[in-house]
């Protein structure tokens, strides 16, 4: 039976890190995040990271936008939180309506203040590891994997999913420290076979309980990025936890393993903001 990797004991830890550093240097640190229209699952993350803001002693500011916000009142409001003091890290909330372009949105980010380290030049950084930031949930995916104690050199490592958002920069994580990386999407070939080889599994795929206990290889740590909701209105992840947590050596649930993460690394990637803009 796996051990359950707890991603909020975690995150927990990381935020008190966060809070306790802010307390004792006395830096400001402020984030502000920009959601436009009504979409719920976003408002339910909106508010989390105000939470989350509170609890580390960061300022946070929200934009509250239309659903009908045009694409020149965005980029206004992004040039004017670009060149704001007091803001060190800016979010734009993820999806956004049809009518906004999110590349272009997310390009006018100043990369000082790209917390979520979606912009070329950060993903570019990424690339060749001289990074400031790092994307929030591949890094917190680091950091469970780290907290299982495994050491990820010489690992074979799978990732299921190849978004820019998740998928390639978990796998420029993993190689960066030393991992031998295979990233598997809709074209791949063998899937289960591939998968079978991995000590390390990410699933990133955005299929409610696709990993199967046949994918899996015996004592493998797995990751489970997946959050979807069923038709009763219960969340699971990608992986069929029940019978994948029979075989691997460790595994994050869903609820409660990658999501409270990716919030504790936003409050991390915004003191670090902070302190390069100081």
């Amino acid at each position: 039976m796996a051990q359950i990797i707890d991603g909020k004991a975690v995150s927990a830890a990381i935020k008190e890190q966060v809070r306790d550093e802010i307390a004792h240097s006395g830096i400001s640190a402020g984030l502000a995040v920009v959601i436009v229209g009504n979409d719920p699952a976003s408002r339910v993350y909106v508010n989390n990271k105000k939470k989350a803001c509170e609890f580390c002693g960061i300022k946070s500011f929200e934009y509250a936008l239309p659903e009908e916000t045009t694409m020149k009142e965005l980029l206004e409001l992004i040039d004017t939180l670009n060149n704001d003091k007091n803001v060190n890290g800016i979010l734009v909330q993820l999806p956004l309506p049809k009518q906004l372009d999110e590349k272009a949105v997310i390009e006018r980010i100043s990369p000082q203040k790209d917390v979520d380290a979606f912009h070329e030049t950060n993903v570019g950084k990424i690339m060749i590891g001289n990074y400031s930031f790092l994307p929030c949930t591949p890094a917190g995916c680091m950091e469970l994997i780290h907290s299982t104690g495994i050491s990820v050199s010489g690992k074979e490592c799978v990732v299921i999913g190849r978004s820019n958002i998740v998928g390639k920069p978990m796998a420029m994580l993993l190689l960066h420290e030393n991992g031998t990386v295979t990233v598997c999407h809709s074209r791949t070939k063998n899937l289960a076979e591939v998968c079978r080889r991995a000590d390390i599994l990410v699933a990133a795929v955005g299929k409610p309980n696709f990993v199967t206990a046949d994918m899996v290889k015996e004592g493998a740590v797995v990751i489970d990025v997946g959050i979807n909701r069923l038709e009763n209105g219960k969340l699971c992840g990608d992986v069929k936890f029940d019978e994948v947590s029979e075989k691997a050596g460790w595994i994050t649930p869903v609820p409660g393993g990658v999501g409270p993460m990716t919030i504790a690394v936003l409050m991390k990637n915004t003191l670090t903001a902070a302190k390069i803009q100081k």
